[in-house]
């Protein structure tokens, strides 16, 4: 991404718990969301799967979007991820050389 942009954000769990969010950093923000660099309910909740985002060339715009989509019901916010991706795959899942998930399990194999 370059500068000038900025991104409104869908996290989910693996049960479907969702974060809305919003960047100027998209990329480095995931990586953090999965690697949970910070405390908070992404974390707690283990949301650390990217299922939608929008990019706007404005901040205000995209914090709107942001308060807009806050502001759905959970019905509606399924719906929006559903519409483009409809098995809700990680869509950073390609971003990073290894994800947290990976190296668990490697890390569990190499317990047993």
């Amino acid at each position: 991404m370059h500068e000038g942009s900025y991104s409104t954000y869908i996290m989910a769990s693996r049960s479907h718990t969702l974060y809305i969010g919003v960047t100027g950093v998209l990329h480095k923000r995931i990586f953090e969301h999965k690697w949970k660099e910070h405390d908070g309910f992404t974390a707690k909740y283990n949301c650390d799967r990217l299922v939608w985002f929008e990019n706007y060339q404005d901040v205000t715009m995209s914090i709107n979007r942001e308060k807009r989509l806050k502001g759905w019901r959970r019905e509606k916010k399924i719906a929006l991820i559903e519409g483009t991706n409809p098995a809700w795959i990680d869509l950073s899942k390609d971003w990073y050389d290894v994800e947290p998930a990976d190296l668990k399990r490697a890390t569990d194999r190499m317990d047993a």
